[in-house]
């Protein structure tokens, strides 16, 4: 695993100590699109740690194992 040398640090510091990022009016700012495209659940430990499992060993993330059990949900009730 690669880390951050001081060097390294010191130059992303003075990068965003210069250049804050600024919220966008209307909603254009990165925040607020990122916020767009996001949702949060909650669900119970086992249900987690399957989704984590089934991830890992399909290559794909939690994210795209939940997008595909809902297609087939949908597809099997239409």
């Amino acid at each position: 695993m690669a880390y951050m040398t001081d060097e390294d640090a010191k130059r992303l510091d003075e990068k965003w100590t210069k250049n804050p990022p600024k919220p966008g009016p209307n909603g254009t700012g990165y925040f607020t699109q990122c916020k767009k495209n996001a949702h949060t659940i909650t669900i119970d430990n086992i249900s987690a740690h399957y989704l984590n499992t089934k991830a890992i060993a399909d290559h794909k993330t939690p994210a795209q194992i939940l997008g595909e059990m809902v297609q087939e949900r949908i597809a099997a009730v239409l």
